[in-house]
């Protein structure tokens, strides 16, 4: 089955066009300061590069976060609509688990960390199989940067980041990743295309300062 993958969790998008577990095409752009979009020129250009028209796609694997409120946006409304538009399923899966999936790394606990601003970083909990099998062991949360290594010892994990600030491993979402998480893949079935939103983590800045000099939320939609 042909795959097409995606993240733009943190300010770099990935993109890879799979056969199995064979990778055809991939690029890697940059999400942040640009004077235009290039994720979908990306994947435009990764299934030219493999051969494969959008119609042969059997479905689109999207990284849902959480991570960075507008890339995360962007690569939500290509998957979704390249799915839509050819009819194919859409599958999500944490972007954390991009994270580990493209490190290859040993079997172990890993507790990968990306950067949310503010002080704060979204950690999970993932373990590697001595089979190299990647496991959820808890989802995304929040907490402040200054009890990572707290966290990191108390689980007996290995720091993961694409921050290289923090002295762990560093690592970055990889699309062509999916070939190694099937089994979570699979586990979480396909999304509802229509109402799935990716995993922001909390609210966007602009919409904080909206809500906070209006008084109340920002109606959806």
């Amino acid at each position: 089955m042909i795959t097409l993958a995606l993240d733009a969790s943190t300010y770099a998008g990935d993109v890879a066009v799979l056969d199995g577990e064979r990778v055809l095409a991939e690029a890697t752009i940059a999400m942040k300061g640009a004077e235009h979009e290039g994720l979908m020129p990306a994947v435009a250009a990764c299934l030219e590069r493999a051969n494969v028209s959008v119609e042969r796609l059997g479905r689109v694997v999207c990284g849902s976060g959480p991570g960075s409120f507008t890339s995360l946006r962007i690569a939500g409304a290509i998957a979704k609509g390249v799915a839509s538009g050819i009819g194919c399923p859409l599958f999500a899966v944490p972007s954390m688990a991009l994270i580990v999936g493209g490190a290859k790394l040993n079997g172990g606990r890993y507790l990968v960390a990306v950067d949310a601003l503010r002080g704060e970083f979204y950690v999970g909990l993932y373990e590697v199989s001595p089979l190299l099998a990647i496991a959820e062991l808890e989802p995304a949360r929040l907490v402040a940067a200054a009890e990572l290594d707290g966290l990191a010892e108390q689980y007996a994990a290995h720091l993961v980041s694409p921050s290289a600030l923090l002295g762990g491993i560093v690592a970055a979402p990889r699309a062509r990743a999916v070939a190694r998480i099937e089994e979570l893949v699979a586990a979480r079935g396909p999304a509802d295309i229509g109402a799935w939103e990716p995993s922001y983590g909390r609210l966007a800045e602009a919409q904080v300062r909206w809500e906070t000099a209006h008084g109340r939320p920002l109606a959806a939609g």
